[in-house]
């Protein structure tokens, strides 16, 4: 049995064409490709690539400078963090949470628009597998170009499970019996008709957002259409804490706002939504709203 694509990058020596990821005294990182016969410079010195090429994982170098770094192979959010853009990437605290709750199982069918510089591709299509298909959405061409590169350097090679189209995923969404989408574009709620056919009953819908404005309008629209549940959403913030003896605190930065996500399931066909309970305050709906929740303000 074949390993799974990228695997064996991911292990043993360092070889050439790895990417290293070396750690400074300051914990500053510097990623380069192993290439045999050249040297790799800082402003404190330089050592050839021949030192790391055949040396384990977790060596560590010095410099003419005499200044060590440590090489290890870059974890998949060091490598997104670092990888040439288009377009924002998905940072690796949301594509975490997009894999958890968004349910990203091996082998799963999943539809991704927005493909960006390929960030969440990558993370989708490692938790997917070869045996699973990711058919990925993009609009803008230059921005697509970007994407196969970064993912194709990540894994080696192209991926099997993965399909890239240019266009609006409205206009072109073709896949069927899809497990799960996943939106990370200017607009979801344009998307929602076609993502509705496509998924299976059961299915997840995930959607990331950055604005409060269009993180109302989405779930809204996801009411509306009226075969999905309820949606849920949120955000997260990640905070690093300073250890060092006695000197326990958090640190003074933080990774607060990036963007809001939201997930909701596909209902079976035919079946409505059940009527929501809860009681939003007055004045949550204008006048003139005629949505799905129309009276609720009105202390229903």
């Amino acid at each position: 049995m074949s390993e799974p694509t990228g695997a064996a990058r991911r292990r043993g020596p360092f070889k050439v064409g790895d990417q290293v990821q070396l750690t400074d005294p300051k914990g500053r990182h510097y990623t380069f490709t192993l290439e045999a016969g050249k040297n790799f410079h800082t402003h404190k010195g330089s050592f050839p690539h021949d030192e790391l090429i055949g040396a384990p994982e977790g060596s560590v170098v010095r410099t003419t400078g005499n200044v060590a770094y440590l090489a290890l192979r870059p974890l998949l959010p060091d490598y997104v963090l670092s990888m040439p853009r288009g377009a924002a990437v998905v940072y690796p605290k949301d594509a975490g949470q997009i894999l958890a709750f968004a349910d990203i199982f091996p082998g799963a069918r999943v539809v991704e628009a927005g493909v960006g510089s390929g960030s969440l591709s990558s993370f989708l299509l490692r938790a997917i597998g070869d045996q699973g298909m990711l058919h990925s959405y993009e609009r803008r061409e230059d921005f697509a170009d970007i994407a196969r590169q970064n993912v194709e350097r990540y894994f080696g090679a192209p991926h099997p499970a993965w399909q890239l189209t240019v266009g609006d995923l409205q206009d072109n969404l073709s896949d069927t019996d899809v497990d799960r989408v996943i939106l990370d574009m200017l607009a979801p709620w344009e998307c929602l008709d076609a993502v509705s056919k496509a998924l299976v009953p059961g299915g997840i819908l995930c959607s990331y957002v950055a604005t409060t404005t269009q993180l109302a309008r989405t779930v809204e629209s996801i009411r509306e259409i009226g075969c999905f549940n309820e949606p849920t959403s949120w955000e997260t913030m990640i905070r690093n804490w300073h250890v060092e003896g006695l000197a326990v605190r958090p640190d003074h930065r933080m990774i607060g706002h990036t963007g809001f996500l939201l997930t909701a399931r596909r209902l079976a066909d035919g079946v409505e939504p059940p009527m929501r309970r809860r009681r939003p305050a007055k004045g949550a709906y204008g006048e003139d709203y005629d949505g799905p929740n129309a009276g609720a303000g009105a202390g229903r």
